[in-house]
């Protein structure tokens, strides 16, 4: 169902894939939205390691809320920032595409569970966390990606 990477010897290992999905703090989430065009968000993220499935906070309402209620599959790509190696010009970008079906969260407590995780990539600040928590927790959505595919590649831009 799946395409194969045609390019294997720049195919990361699976662990670098999730490692990457674990450091990364933002990604495109891609689902098929109006009419059938392609919509990608820059959105942030967090990856559970305990279920293995991507987390994503998001409004209640919008074009990308509406496109996932219509179509429940989508892919979410993540890239770094990548390295440069001594005496060469070109930049090195370690990626990762996921392909899965997103599945709403219902249970409040796992949303904000999820929401502190998420959270505690960008500041270690627990109080802003929870005040934040405290007064958008209600009007947030939260929803996880089930990974189903996921590839992983070193480009060099040369």
């Amino acid at each position: 169902m799946f395409r194969p990477m045609l390019r294997k010897k720049q195919q990361l290992p699976e662990e670098e894939c999730l490692e990457l999905l674990r450091r990364e703090p933002r990604g495109v989430l891609s689902v098929l939205g109006d009419e059938g065009y392609p919509y990608g968000v820059p959105i942030n993220h967090y990856y559970c390691p305990e279920d293995g499935r991507l987390y994503f906070h998001s409004g209640k309402t919008g074009h990308k809320i509406d496109a996932i209620r219509q179509m429940d599959k989508a892919s979410f790509c993540v890239y770094d920032s990548g390295f440069r190696r001594e005496g060469e010009w070109a930049l090195n970008i370690r990626s990762v595409i996921v392909f899965g079906r997103i599945e709403m969260v219902e249970d409040t407590a796992r949303i904000y569970e999820i929401a502190r995780r998420l959270s505690r990539k960008f500041t270690d600040d627990e109080n802003y966390i929870e005040q934040e928590i405290a007064r958008s927790g209600p009007g947030t959505l939260m929803f996880a990606l089930n990974i189903e595919h996921m590839t992983g590649k070193l480009v060099n831009e040369s």
